[in-house]
């Protein structure tokens, strides 16, 4: 069955990436939560998608220019709704303690293609096992250097490329730089990936899914797991659905 993973918690309902947005996740019954890990001036990783401020905090400057207790200032719920005003971003700690008693599966994606965080591979990695989640963690990201880095930590089998463009031989080139799964665009979507996919044991993950038509198709093609911004109709979705084929 195709999982449902909330890309940066159910964030059509609360502010990506915060608590409100994995806390709504967790409630709505997506099997996963995905979100963004960056670095601050301090080396400290917190959640956050973009690199700049501008969108979240309407300010100026770039993530790993704040340490994070000028970060932890900031408001990022009240360009939201007003009803977040004072929501806080979350470090990569915090979450995990969060997270590490729920059956959820954990996608992390490095943000480490526009912006080059030294040591961000190992730094989450580090931390992420020092809470015992590398069980349930799927780390990802656009770089190909940051693949070929996380490939070469110990107990790291979950590693998905990011991709949104077309490239002949896509699978054969993700599982060349040491990815284990790819994480594609939707418009990327095509059975014969899948089928190839299936015979080479090699997860197919498509973003960003939230309408209707893309739950079926998914849902149908059997993807291992789709990342959407409404987990609630996702799960109603794949249950009609799987319904369906019972009768």
């Amino acid at each position: 069955m195709t999982s449902i993973i909330a890309h940066r918690g159910a964030s059509s309902y609360a502010p990506e990436n915060s608590f409100p947005a994995f806390k709504l996740a967790y409630e709505m019954k997506a099997d996963g939560i995905e979100t963004d890990v960056q670095l601050t001036k301090d080396n400290i990783p917190v959640l956050f998608h973009d690199e700049n401020l501008y969108r979240i905090f309407g300010e100026k400057g770039w993530i790993n220019q704040y340490t994070l207790t000028e970060l932890k200032q900031l408001d990022m719920g009240k360009s939201f709704h007003s009803k977040f005003a004072g929501e806080k971003i979350v470090t990569l700690e915090e979450f995990l303690i969060w997270i590490q008693d729920k059956p959820l599966i954990l996608h992390l994606e490095l943000k480490n293609n526009k912006i080059i965080h030294k040591d961000l591979e190992k730094i989450t990695y580090q931390l992420v096992k020092q809470y015992q989640m590398l069980d349930k963690t799927c780390f990802s990201t656009f770089s190909d250097v940051s693949i070929s880095r996380l490939a070469s930590l110990p107990d790291v089998s979950n590693i998905g490329w990011l991709t949104k463009r077309p490239k002949r031989n896509l699978l054969a080139y993700a599982l060349s730089i040491g990815a284990t799964a790819i994480h594609i665009r939707h418009t990327l979507l095509r059975q014969r990936l899948i089928n190839d996919a299936v015979k080479n044991d090699v997860p197919v993950r498509v973003y960003t899914v939230n309408s209707s038509r893309l739950f079926h198709r998914c849902f149908s093609y059997k993807v291992n797991s789709i990342f959407t911004d409404v987990p609630d109709k996702a799960f109603a979705a794949r249950k009609k659905l799987y319904r369906s084929f019972l009768i």
